[in-house]
């Protein structure tokens, strides 16, 4: 079924699972106040259009957004005592692992995506590149792949993954290693943002990222096999194999181990956010189906149904967004 199809139909069948109607939410006329959102650096430009939306809706409200790795955003609130209204990552596990239980105590899910390998035509390569053929490509001589720092940022650290699952896939030993060495710390950026400027530029050859960052800048992509993308639910198992281990951020007895899943994003409100009203207002947008067509218009696939994980409950007005709870 074509990806758009697929996301025509999440997003209508989300709208039935939740009862919500059809067009823009209802807000109230009265809101107002400020929202602050941090966010994965490959929900920037959904998330934008999300606010630019959700001010239309709200013309009281004055929203700031702060896109960066989802790591980077999450040691935000840990690190540096800085906490937003509303923290959306790329990888629902970082906030049980990282948030819950001193930050947080509840998350959502709300959309999926794939890891791709985007190029331009100009890419060296890129007229033979294929699905049978492209870890030969990128181990050439030459060839300058980019991907973003798996401290910072989860594609970072899901490249890391892929490569471990295009090992046994294809049934090349010692491939994660030689991929790694052909992607040196040079070709590494934060976030996926500065890798799209990079390739832009013609300052790389590919890069590592999500199909719906190279969808919304006009790259071309390679689609990997469902064993190896980490987009299919019934690859759960087959992802579990690849496992990548962080430092942490001031210790390295606080290191994080990660192991491969389907890509799933969530948010949550974090405990003490500053404007909790204005920010259960913004969630109830962005699981509307004004909002999850926002998030399919950026390539992203809505989770059909949203989950709910923590050991706690989020706000009574956001109960009925989730009629699954646990872990994806």
């Amino acid at each position: 079924m074509p990806i758009r199809r697929m996301l025509e139909r999440g997003v209508i069948a989300t709208a039935l699972l939740m009862g919500i109607p059809q067009g823009a939410p209802a807000q109230s006329p009265a809101l107002a106040g400020e929202l602050v959102i941090f966010n994965a650096g490959s929900l920037a430009y959904p998330f934008r259009n999300l606010l630019k939306a959700f001010r239309q809706a709200n013309p009281g409200v004055k929203t700031s957004q702060e896109s960066a790795g989802s790591l980077e955003s999450a040691r935000k609130i840990t690190e540096l005592g800085k906490t937003p209204d509303v923290l959306a990552v790329a990888d629902y596990a970082i906030i049980p692992k990282i948030l819950i239980p001193s930050h947080a105590d509840w998350y959502g899910t709300f959309a999926s995506n794939a890891l791709v390998l985007a190029y331009r035509n100009e890419s060296a390569g890129g007229l033979e590149i294929a699905n049978y053929n492209w870890y030969r490509i990128l181990l050439q001589p030459g060839i300058r792949t980019g991907r973003s720092d798996p401290a910072l940022d989860p594609a970072g650290y899901r490249t890391l993954m892929v490569w471990q699952l295009a090992e046994r896939y294809y049934r090349q030993p010692q491939l994660a290693t030689l991929l790694r060495a052909a992607s040196p710390p040079r070709f590494m950026r934060p976030k996926e943002a500065d890798l799209t400027a990079l390739l832009q530029l013609g300052e790389l050859d590919y890069i590592w990222t999500y199909v719906s960052i190279a969808r919304t800048n006009g790259f071309r992509w390679l689609d990997l096999p469902p064993e190896v993308n980490l987009s299919d639910p019934a690859q759960a198992a087959t992802y579990a194999e690849a496992r990548v281990v962080l430092p942490g951020a001031t210790r390295a007895s606080d290191s994080v181990e990660f192991r491969g899943e389907p890509i799933v994003y969530a948010l949550t409100i974090p405990r003490n956010a500053p404007h909790p009203e204005v920010a259960e207002a913004f969630v109830r947008f962005v699981y509307s189906t004004a909002g999850q067509r926002i998030l399919a218009d950026a390539g992203l696939q809505p989770v059909v149904p949203p989950s709910l994980g923590g050991p706690g409950q989020p706000p009574l007005s956001l109960r009925g967004l989730f009629p699954t709870s646990g872990t994806p």
